[in-house]
């Protein structure tokens, strides 16, 4: 998670949107963002998405219909999501949100070049079975 910088704006509202799968969050600044549920959950803060280093990230597959069900506030300076897939222990500082926001196109962008690049899907479902790489009996 993202440090807790006390420069950072505060949220004034949150709004969640559960027919479009959005999260909308004002800040006190005059910023606005509408973060969709799928981009929160895979960009979870949590170690179960992001792992406890570099590089041991878990690619986040199958959540284009993720939504959340629950938000609890966490202190004055958080929230954390229950996602409808279950996921609830991602931790979602103000700096943190408002990075997402700021960052939501470069980020969404990098996410979909990862997917792409794994051959892996944002829609739910078993993933393709790998591909053959030859040896004994293979064309």
């Amino acid at each position: 998670m993202t440090g807790l910088d006390p420069s950072t704006p505060r949220p004034s509202a949150i709004t969640l949107h559960q027919a479009s799968k959005v999260l909308e969050i004002a800040f006190d600044d005059g910023c606005r963002f509408e973060l969709p549920c799928e981009y929160l959950r895979v960009y979870s803060p949590s170690a179960e998405v992001r792992g406890h280093g570099p590089g041991q990230e878990t690619l986040q597959t199958g959540k284009r219909e993720v939504g959340i069900s629950a938000i609890e506030a966490v202190g004055h300076y958080a929230i954390r999501p229950t996602f409808t897939d279950g996921h609830a222990s991602g931790i979602y500082s103000w700096d943190y949100l408002y990075d997402l926001g700021e960052r939501q196109d470069e980020l969404w962008r990098r996410y979909l070049d990862t997917l792409a690049a794994a051959g892996a899907s944002r829609d739910p479902g078993p993933e393709p079975a790998a591909k053959p790489r030859g040896g004994c009996g293979a064309p």
